[in-house]
């Protein structure tokens, strides 16, 4: 067979059809998300509310415990941002495509230390060893997680924190056999990098109208 064929899914020959099903959905709607997002179309949240639940099962079936608070959390701000997102003021939505102010950026950076070192807990609460993978994982933890709150608040900046995240999550799942996901992420790559150009087209636009007569 094909190597990289072979790379991808050889893991899945010895895996329960019931998890192989629930990954390709969660393989599917989550790529599904990343394109509404791009198109800021407030269904990226309900469309990525059933990949983030799957995946939370997923990864606690196989104990990859950073990964499923990830995707736990994903889970909680896709319900703060829907509600954000779908936010109106006489018609118009409240929220708008920005750039990250000085103080967003600090807020940025001290959520994901904390979730940095929320997800280091975990592994020790529940007596992980921690080797390389598991503070690869603990450094990605963070970046998603800022990365999505940062969404939830249409900043610009949430797609250069995917595209970063993004990069070191497709060799680290391939590391870790799991094909699907690591293909879904190669993919969110470069979503990531066309949320980023269309957003901030988006945003420039924006501007040009604003300063008009």
């Amino acid at each position: 067979m094909n190597p990289i064929f072979d790379f991808f899914f050889e893991i899945y020959s010895g895996r329960p059809t019931h998890l192989i099903i629930l990954e390709a959905i969660a393989f599917v709607t989550g790529i599904a998300s990343v394109i509404l997002a791009k198109k800021e179309h407030i269904g990226v949240y309900p469309t990525g509310l059933i990949a983030t639940t799957i995946t939370v099962y997923l990864f606690w079936v196989d104990q990859l415990l950073g990964d499923m608070m990830m995707n736990f959390y994903y889970s909680i701000m896709s319900i703060y941002g829907w509600y954000n997102w779908a936010r109106k003021k006489e018609g118009d939505p409240v929220v708008h495509i920005s750039k990250t102010t000085s103080k967003e950026r600090w807020i940025g950076a001290v959520l994901c230390l904390f979730t940095m070192g929320v997800t280091y807990g975990v592994y020790r609460g529940f007596d992980v060893d921690l080797g390389p993978l598991n503070y690869i994982d603990i450094l990605t933890s963070g970046i998603f997680f800022t990365a999505m709150w940062y969404m939830a608040n249409k900043k610009i900046a949430n797609w250069s924190l995917w595209i970063l995240g993004d990069c070191i999550t497709v060799p680290l799942y391939g590391y870790r056999g799991w094909g699907m996901f690591a293909l879904q992420f190669l993919v969110f790559t470069i979503l990531a990098i066309q949320g980023y150009r269309a957003w901030k087209r988006s945003y420039q636009s924006n501007l040009k109208e604003a300063n008009l007569p």
